[in-house]
């Protein structure tokens, strides 16, 4: 319960220092709305339906990039993790890539693909990617050697080595890769939502901007941190359930 409480101090710290600084008149309500203008430009934009809306869009194309991305990522990075060719071949150019920002490729996206959905989607699925498919090529090649030792001694197969050993050995692994990548692709979305198109929370927060709407801007930055923190929470949860049911031991455990 005291720890429960104490997570609040920060946050009522913030508002009472933010309406200080407002009642102060050191800055307009143009620059800096109150508390309670922020907090009524929100329940205006919950009550039309239209916070909820782009909410709606912007979890949807996170979740259709995710989970692209996880798809692909977990697969190839056992393939390439075994597969020691498949590595030497593959490995240069996904480092490569992997320091090109998937913002940085936008415009060509939007220009191969369009402005619609695809482009959108594909710049959440390449910032999702490699967090996944790093984490998860880092567990399978990184398996201790001590294990595949004594699953030799005890007679198994390369395979079943594989199956019995190296891959649940990668799965905590693969978790933080895959609770890393749904940050990053919440936060790349937020970014091309901004750049290139008509809906979703980054354009919320860009429309509001160039109407002047101060407050509506704060409720788009609380909002996307808020959908971000329930997001991870989400993914926090469901793993402890799964790893403890996959591995044993203590799901309070794991992070």
């Amino acid at each position: 319960m005291k720890q429960a409480w104490v997570r609040w101090l920060l946050p009522l710290g913030i508002l009472v220092l933010w309406q200080i600084a407002v009642d102060s008149g050191r800055w307009s309500s143009y620059v800096l709305p109150s508390p309670m203008d922020v907090i009524d430009s929100g329940w205006q934009l919950l009550r039309d339906g239209t916070l909820l809306i782009h909410i709606g869009v912007s979890l949807g194309r996170v979740a259709v990039g995710f989970l692209l991305a996880a798809a692909t990522a977990v697969p190839l990075a056992i393939v390439i993790g075994l597969w020691e060719p498949a590595y030497r071949v593959l490995g240069g150019a996904i480092e490569f890539f992997r320091h090109v920002p998937p913002l940085a490729l936008l415009l060509l996206l939007i220009l191969w693909l369009g402005i619609g959905e695809a482009s959108k989607t594909a710049v959440v699925f390449l910032a999702t990617f490699y967090p996944i498919f790093l984490n998860a090529l880092t567990g399978v090649r990184c398996t201790d050697a001590k294990l595949l030792e004594m699953g030799r001694q005890y007679g198994l197969s390369s395979w079943q080595c594989v199956r019995r050993i190296r891959l649940p050995y990668a799965v905590p692994y693969m978790y933080t890769g895959l609770r890393i990548g749904l940050g990053y692709s919440w936060r790349s979305l937020i970014g091309a939502e901004m750049i290139a198109a008509a809906s979703g929370v980054g354009y919320l927060v860009l429309d509001a901007q160039a109407m002047a709407k101060s407050a509506s801007v704060i409720v788009g930055v609380v909002v996307i941190g808020v959908c971000g923190s329930v997001m991870d929470y989400g993914c926090r949860q469901l793993g402890r359930r799964l790893l403890y049911r996959y591995l044993g031991g203590d799901k309070d455990g794991v992070a």
